[in-house]
């Protein structure tokens, strides 16, 4: 690949629950930290699972103008300060680029908002419901508010495919600048979906784990005690550019983006093929783009959403991808740290990603005290590992069989 078409990590921003921006999400994860606790946003009490990765002392004003204040959305509101953060972060100075771009992904989009406004509609009648319910919902809102926030042009597209929205957001705004659509683009993804009806649907189909009386070691990948993910909020964004634009301002850069898979399952709304066959197919797609064999991937971070099935069948995939060799490689699942905010999820792991390289540091995969059988290889348990590693994978599996897979490597 030449240097005209490689593109480069400059920025990173974030929104979870174990921090605020690099310094916030990076010490998260050097100190072990949980972001997962108890729901204070509303009364959880008459529900199967009552905590979730909860985004805390959160302030809309500090990152969204005022006038802006009463149009936006919480999750919107998170993509802004994602984008603010990791912008500020690259040193861009986007008063000489507003042709920036950006490519963002949702799961849920404004329905949390959308369901407050309907108990309004409800009780109180259409006129006590807010004008700004139209433009606030739909899952564009966010990339939307970021382009008006910060003056941005550029190309704007929103994605909302399930909990592989936030790689697919990297990994598409990878093939713009790739194909010369774009020098910079702003990529990630946001998500706050902790309402009650919204929250509820999971707990329903029980797809989220109930152990109540320890949520901090409630989400535990690849662990035999596993029974379910633990939802979140948040956001990440990370500033992509060309190569060449970078090192002609001295950007610093965190990791390189190699390559990007995608593929479908066409099997089953939420359950993924126990083959896995199309999951690594997505990674070998990834890998091929990137031109680098299997055996040069150094660290895998894995979906491990800390259910039974998805763990099992990603491990399966893994095995498939990587032969032997998958029991050489260091795996991790990063949920329990800030849990799993759906579409938001595969940008923040995306910027976890590319800390790793940058900080030669490979994260753990926390609560892994009795691995399953099923689950045999390196998920490196409970402590993180000082590593240098030239290639990361990323893997992100979502409801309706999407498969997302993205290869990052040191610069």
């Amino acid at each position: 690949m030449s240097d005209k078409m490689r593109v480069a990590i400059t920025g990173i921003g974030a929104v979870t629950s174990i921090g605020f921006g690099v310094s916030g999400l990076w010490a998260g994860v050097l100190a072990n930290r949980s972001g997962i606790s108890e729901i204070t946003s509303f009364d959880a009490s008459g529900f199967r699972t009552k905590f979730a990765g909860e985004v805390r002392d959160f302030n809309a004003s500090d990152y969204v103008s005022g006038k802006n204040l009463k149009r936006i959305d919480r999750f919107a509101a998170f993509a802004v300060a994602a984008a603010r953060m990791a912008t500020e972060d690259s040193g861009l100075d986007i008063s000489r680029h507003p042709e920036t771009g950006i490519v963002m992904g949702s799961a849920l989009g404004g329905l949390a908002f959308a369901e407050n406004q309907h108990d309004i509609f409800r009780e109180n009648g259409l006129r006590s419901v807010s004008p700004h319910l139209a433009t606030l919902v739909f899952g564009a809102s966010s990339s939307c508010h970021i382009a008006i926030e910060l003056g941005l042009t550029g190309p704007n597209i929103t994605n909302s495919n399930s909990c592989s929205s936030g790689t697919m957001a990297v990994g598409e705004a990878f093939e713009m600048i790739r194909a010369g659509r774009a020098d910079a683009l702003i990529a990630g993804g946001a998500e706050a979906p902790l309402s009650p009806l919204t929250f509820g649907s999971f707990t329903l189909i029980k797809a989220m784990t109930a152990r109540n009386d320890n949520p901090e070691g409630s989400c535990r990948p690849f662990d035999s005690g596993r029974d379910g993910f633990v939802m979140g909020e948040g956001s990440a964004a990370l500033i992509l550019e060309e190569m060449e634009h970078a090192r002609e301002r001295g950007a610093r850069i965190y990791a390189e983006v190699l390559g990007y898979g995608l593929t479908n399952d066409a099997y089953h709304m939420t359950s993924s093929r126990e083959d896995g066959e199309c999951a690594a197919r997505a990674v070998i797609i990834a890998l091929r783009q990137a031109g680098i064999r299997p055996d040069k991937i150094g660290y895998i971070n894995a979906h491990g959403s800390s259910t039974k099935m998805n763990d099992r069948n990603e491990t399966i995939a893994i095995k498939k991808v990587f032969g032997e060799r998958a029991y050489k490689t260091p795996v991790s699942g990063t949920k329990p740290f800030h849990a799993h905010p759906l579409g938001a999820t595969g940008a923040i792991e995306a910027a976890i990603c590319a800390l790793a390289i940058h900080n030669e540091y490979l994260p753990p995969t926390l609560n892994l005290t009795d691995p399953d059988p099923d689950c045999d290889l390196d998920y490196i348990p409970n402590m993180g590992r000082k590593a240098r590693v030239s290639y990361v994978l990323s893997n992100a599996f979502g409801f309706g069989g999407m498969n997302a897979a993205l290869v990052l490597g040191r610069v």
